[in-house]
């Protein structure tokens, strides 16, 4: 048992921890969350000794193995699979002494060695480091390159790696699915269910911590508090807490308020409507969870597009690849406004193949890439904060792309991303990377795209700021191509799903939780993907589901377009019907001599009415319609 008691800790002039306790019990799996800059990361350093706290006291550490997995990407001339081994310290060592008795012919030493590799199961440390490195994405082939040949994202595997190698009763892991794909997030999931030592771990990823953890640790406030069950759980206990602050509870009343303005006039017809159905959804998520969110210091959305093209961007019977070498072929996208497509695929598939494609970074080797007439393609990938200035403030970067804008509107933007006061003036170089993730993602917000193609948007952002993307995604009308290991992201921001696998790009008939279930059920380190749809017995037939995908989607295409303008006129209608009705809620309209005020503002709250039903009439008909469609796969 770990006992933390009365901890205080100051960094700097930052007070972090006051009195803060807790308690992890032998074989607990826990998360540790709490905003970027709370402590999460002190704690990890008090817990291994780098830092010694300023108040109280830590129990229960000494003789305990404890993993940790390094944030730093070292360089080493060590193979991969020679680096991994060596996170298994005692081990290793016993492989160095005995390669050195085996060259002086010592042969009574290598015998004591070989004794002592029996007993640390020695002899089987190859094939679980290769068993490893294989469920991170690595390649066989890439096992006997040097560490130091591979990039940032790679290293930060070879550590993850490295850390579940080496023997612990703790193991601290500090976001370990940053820098992973899908696939290989659900490979550590499974991974870590069966992990038998104490688990602490820092994550931002709901799912990732529902499925794997047992009790959740927040940093809020200068303290530790402790939840029974995992992030989902979490929500739940927060939120019957925080509905006692109504001050902080009103701004998410706001939301559900227009949400309930919307379903009202044909709640009883919401059975039959796809989009209301969805609407009261997320009415009842909120009302249920979203107030542990409430207080987020994070709002922002993506400006709405000006003029528009439809289609925005088409590849057709385009091939994709580098050099001379094609990674996909035959591949048709088309991307219409309001357009929401989630990509998924194994490592090496051709995602990242895919998105350079879209944007055009890559030049297709085959193949036609249509621009519409009016494409702005705003792209997030993780090299974007990479060629930040890190000199320059988060205002400057934005000034600079905007010369003419007003800075109080740069502020006030800024501001959504919880860029403020002195913080949105100073140098980003000692930013942290979350911050810095913040502002790529600004950068992009900010020229007003009309597609968004965003590779791994979550990475290194904590789950307030994982909330705003997610509900600025959702109020965005134009198109998305989204690529990410945040399965809670991907159900609640996508429509479409495509599967790249095996050199083609389709349309795949599941949702997240059939991939999901098909990568835990399989061996990653033997598996192929798995098929789209029914498994095609040739190419003629891939091309023939490819026609219909296509056929289907250009029949949809006018409805889908036709609902989008059909909501955007209910949107302002409720807008001007609210103006009218705050209006009428003044006194002073009731007054004797108001009278003809009054009836012509009355008047015209009728007549919003009235055009109100008929446009959600005409919406709920068109609504039908489409699901109509669907479900007959024409």
């Amino acid at each position: 048992m770990i006992i933390l008691e009365n901890i205080a800790l100051r960094r700097g002039q930052k007070l972090l921890f006051s009195d803060a306790s807790a308690t992890l019990q032998p074989g607990q799996k826990l998360a540790l969350i709490g905003g970027n800059g709370c402590g999460k990361s002190s704690l990890f350093a008090l817990l291994l000794d780098d830092l010694q706290a300023d108040a109280g006291d830590i129990r229960g550490l000494k003789g305990l193995r404890i993993s940790h997995m390094a944030q730093e990407t070292e360089t080493s001339d060590l193979t991969a699979r020679d680096y991994v081994i060596a996170g298994d310290e005692a081990l290793y060592q016993v492989l160095q002494d005995l390669a050195t008795a085996d060259a002086a012919g010592d042969y009574e030493q290598s015998a004591t060695l070989h004794q002592r590799m029996e007993e640390l199961d020695g002899y089987s440390a190859e094939r679980r480091a290769e068993q490893l490195l294989l469920g991170l994405g690595f390649q066989r082939e890439k096992m006997e390159a040097p560490m130091s040949s591979f990039s940032g994202g790679w290293r930060i595997r070879l550590n993850l790696a490295r850390a579940l190698m080496a023997p612990s009763d703790l193991m601290l892991l500090d976001e370990p699915t940053n820098h992973l794909d899908l696939d290989t997030t659900l490979w550590l999931q499974s991974w870590l269910q069966g992990y038998r030592g104490t688990l602490l771990m820092i994550s931002h990823d709901r799912d990732f911590i529902d499925a794997t953890c047992e009790r959740t640790l927040e940093i809020a406030r200068q303290a530790l508090t402790a939840y029974r069950g995992g992030y989902s759980d979490y929500e739940r206990q927060r939120a019957e807490q925080m509905a006692q602050q109504q001050a902080q509870y009103d701004k998410q009343q706001r939301r559900i308020a227009d949400i309930e303005d919307f379903v009202r006039r044909f709640r009883a017809k919401a059975t039959k409507a796809r989009q209301a159905q969805s609407r009261l959804k997320e009415l009842e998520r909120m009302q249920k969870v979203a107030q542990a969110h409430v207080d987020s210091p994070f709002s922002f959305s993506f400006p709405q597009p000006g003029k528009v093209s439809d289609p925005l961007l088409t590849l057709s019977d385009a091939s994709l690849g580098h050099g001379d070498r094609a990674v996909l072929t035959k591949v048709s996208v088309s991307l219409s406004p309001g357009d929401r497509i989630g990509l998924l695929g194994k490592n090496g598939a051709g995602k990242t193949t895919l998105l350079k494609s879209l944007t055009g970074e890559l030049p297709l080797m085959g193949g036609e890439r249509t621009e519409g007439a009016h494409l702005q393609i705003g792209y997030f990938d993780q090299q974007q904060l990479e060629v930040l200035d890190l000199d320059a403030s988060a205002f400057l970067h934005i000034q600079r792309l905007s010369p003419k804008a007003r800075d109080q509107e740069i502020l006030d933007f800024l501001g959504g991303f919880d860029f403020r006061g002195d913080r949105a003036k100073e140098a980003i170089r000692p930013f942290s990377g979350g911050e810095k993730a913040r502002l790529a993602l600004a950068h992009v917000a900010w020229q007003a795209p009309n597609v968004l193609i965003l590779d791994e948007p979550t990475n290194h952002l904590d789950l307030d700021m994982r909330h705003a993307l997610e509900v600025a995604l959702q109020d965005y009308a134009g198109a998305i191509v989204l690529v990410s290991h945040d399965r809670h992201l991907l159900r609640n921001s996508v429509e479409q799903l495509l599967l790249v696998n095996d050199g083609t790009v389709d349309d795949y008939a599941g949702d997240v939780e059939t991939y999901e279930k098909w990568v835990l059920s399989s061996n990653p380190a033997e598996a192929a993907a798995p098929a789209p749809l029914a498994a095609p017995a040739d190419s003629s037939d891939r091309k023939a589901r490819r026609q219909a995908a296509a056929h289907q989607r250009a029949q949809l295409q006018p409805l889908k377009k036709s609902l989008r303008q059909l909501e955007q006129r209910i949107e302002k209608g409720q807008q001007s019907l609210r103006a009218l009705q705050s209006k009428l809620a003044d006194g002073d309209l009731y007054a004797e001599n108001a009278g003809s005020e009054l009836a012509e503002l009355l008047k015209q709250e009728g007549q919003l009415k009235g055009e109100l039903a008929e446009l959600e009439n005409e919406w709920l008909a068109q609504q039908e319609a489409l699901d109509a469609l669907e479900a007959s796969g024409v």
